[in-house]
């Protein structure tokens, strides 16, 4: 089977052409829900963090016109020029996604290729860990910023406003093992309510100061950046929050498509993104510096302050929610690419393909957003811990763009080069303005990253050893058909599946079964499950059988790096290429390998160790593969690294 066997009739470029029974506004609508949850709701905290005292920042009018200024082109710039205009153009079958992108630049030819690319493979995985670290922050944060709300109402709430955000999302991360099928159909109309909400609150506001127009000029911002030099660039780390979640365009663009994304934003998002900052602005200028507390939550009568808190947290929810998604299928995608150990993953709908719970992940982040709710008190003070990972994963999908756009668009040096200069300017503009968020929480994130890089990394490179420990004792299967041959030993009914990684060797559970009972079975299998370098991998395509002889078969079972492998699914669909079996009636031997530190390999030490003890607590090939438990028998060695 080769690459154009796995791609599909038609490479998907519109998820709306594959939907004849959903129309361009329905998918929209969806994609306000799951989409635009995370950019949605941080009008809560951006402008406010931008007029923080921490930064010296009067809220007269040059300031405030260069701030919005740089909030509004940010939008501009970011979301419809870089992401909806040329990053979504980098789908892989339709699919989008940083770990997507990844497998579009990785090569599938020679070592030496594959080596030439280790560094766009280096910064993908950087890009993905950033993308988790962003995971934890922004749910504490979205759900924390819509219960501050009940300060502005009332003092009395001021106590209980952390309780109440950790309860939240205590709540929100037991309930995801129901999956989101049954709410999915709800995010939409409250994030439609959500948008409308807060457009209207900004334009009242707009009419009694019409002049917060003008920042739509770009020379506002410019004139601020040139008057206050480094700290206009420090003012950015606060600027950067109105961008946070646009990742989301392009990670979810398989779920809807481009055309409904970029409906869904030019009809409903990027009006009401842009009235409610223009109406906090206007709110400053008309207010002063009263206003800096928290001018969202200002904007509203008093009267309707906590329905707005309830529409908020409601809101910040929907966005947590999209954040906890994306990170769900993150892990099911580095799992399938080798960079994660086995983790159980469950399907929480039959008919929606990526809907899934990970509950080794859900935990995980839910200890998490409690514990930064619980350590950072205010939104405020989280706001100094966000912006880094967003930044660094923009940044590292420029890069892997450039890559794109050489190897995929046929684009020419130069072309490409400026293209992603001009990216990479923006990006860097932005993660210079986070630097000093470092020392004020910034750090967080980035070891949070830098623990889930070094975690994927290991993994990667220890089966990598491990694999080449197995190759060099194993024995050619052609060699150990041929001594079989010669042997002629005692064949008992039924059929044998043998998992193994490397279809050309004998498995050394083979060996050692053969070794010890002196027996085979009727037909033996091989069986090798691979994943391709595209999202989802058709029926049709999923199943290859090679016949090796004296009651042998080579099976190759093909999945996307979104799919899970189910062995005894893939073994009924071999009957389409000549290999009659049931796989409920087969007896499935899985090796065991206890790792002993002690061996030769370059790895250090400790990454020796540290990818033992995910051997060790990684899921179990049965339960991974779909294998009935019942028809398992494994077999012990062991193998020294």
């Amino acid at each position: 089977m080769t690459a154009a066997d796995l791609r599909p009739a038609r490479v998907r470029g519109d998820a709306s052409e594959d939907r004849p029974g959903q129309g361009l506004a329905t998918l929209a609508l969806g994609a306000l829900g799951v989409v635009y949850g995370d950019i949605g709701t941080s009008p809560l905290y951006t402008i406010r963090e931008c007029f923080h005292p921490v930064h010296g920042i009067e809220s007269n009018l040059p300031n405030t016109l260069g701030i919005l200024s740089l909030v509004v082109w940010a939008l501009i710039l970011i979301v419809v020029v870089k992401y909806l205009s040329f990053v979504m153009r980098a789908d892989n079958h339709g699919d989008g996604g940083i770990l997507a992108l990844l497998a579009l630049v990785m090569p599938a030819g020679t070592a030496a290729a594959r080596r030439r690319a280790t560094g766009l493979v280096m910064l993908g995985l950087i890009g993905a860990a950033l993308l988790w670290a962003d995971g934890m922050i922004t749910p504490a944060i979205t759900v924390l910023g819509a219960v501050e709300g009940l300060e502005v109402a009332t003092p009395v709430f001021k106590p209980f406003v952390v309780p109440i955000s950790v309860a939240i999302l205590v709540v929100l991360f037991l309930v995801q093992k129901r999956g989101t099928a049954r709410i999915g159909a709800m995010f939409g109309p409250v994030m439609l309510l959500w948008f409308g909400t807060i457009g209207a609150l900004g334009v009242p506001w707009i009419i009694r100061a019409p002049r917060i127009l003008e920042a739509f000029n770009p020379l506002w911002g410019i004139r601020f950046m040139l008057a206050y030099q480094w700290h206009g660039f420090l003012i950015l780390g606060a600027v950067v929050l109105c961008v946070t979640g646009t990742e989301a365009l392009y990670a979810d663009m398989g779920h809807f498509g481009r055309g409904p994304i970029r409906l869904a934003w030019y009809a409903v998002v990027f009006p009401a993104l842009a009235l409610n900052y223009l109406g906090q602005g206007a709110l400053l200028l008309t207010n002063g510096p009263e206003a800096d507390l928290n001018p969202f939550y200002l904007l509203a009568p008093p009267a309707l302050v906590y329905p707005l808190v309830a529409l908020a947290t409601a809101a910040a929810i929907i966005a947590s929610q999209a954040l906890i998604s994306g990170a769900f299928s993150l892990a099911q995608q580095a799992i399938q690419l080798g960079y994660l150990p086995r983790l159980r993953i469950v399907h929480t709908s039959e008919a929606t393909r990526g809907q899934i719970y990970v509950p080794g992940v859900n935990a995980g982040l839910m200890v998490a957003c409690c514990g930064l709710v619980l350590a950072f008190g205010k939104s405020t003070n989280l706001a100094a811990a966000y912006g880094i990972a967003v930044v660094g994963t923009m940044a590292t999908t420029s890069v892997l763009l450039y890559a794109v756009a050489r190897q995929r668009w046929g684009w020419g040096r130069a072309h490409a080069a400026i293209v992603t200069a001009c990216f990479l300017a923006v990006d860097l503009a932005f993660l210079v303005g986070n630097g000093p968020k470092v020392r004020h929480g910034g750090w967080f994130p980035l070891i949070v990253g830098a623990a889930i890089f070094t975690v994927m990394t290991t993994w990667k490179r220890g089966r990598a050893e491990l694999g080449a420990k197995l190759r060099a004792e194993s024995l050619p299967i052609e060699l150990f058909l041929a001594d079989i041959g010669e042997q002629k030993p005692l064949r008992v009914p039924g059929t044998a599946v043998f998992m193994t990684s490397d279809p050309g060797v004998t498995p050394v559970v083979l060996l050692h079964h053969f070794k010890h009972n002196k027996v085979l079975h009727e037909k033996v299998l091989l069986f090798s499950a691979r994943t391709a370098s595209v999202p989802f991998v058709p029926a049709s395509g999923g199943v290859e059988v090679h016949d090796l002889g004296q009651g042998f078969y080579q099976v190759v079972g093909h999945v996307g790096f979104m799919q899970t492998p189910n062995v005894p699914k893939l073994l009924r669909l071999a009957k389409g290429a000549g290999l009659d079996v049931d796989p409920g009636q087969a007896s499935y031997f899985l090796g065991r390998e206890t790792l002993l530190t002690t061996g030769p390999s370059r790895m250090p030490r400790w990454r020796k160790a540290l990818f033992s003890f995910l051997s060790r607590n990684a899921r179990s090939a049965t339960a991974f593969f779909g294998i009935p438990p019942n028809r398992v028998l494994e077999l012990g060695t062991q193998i020294e690294l």
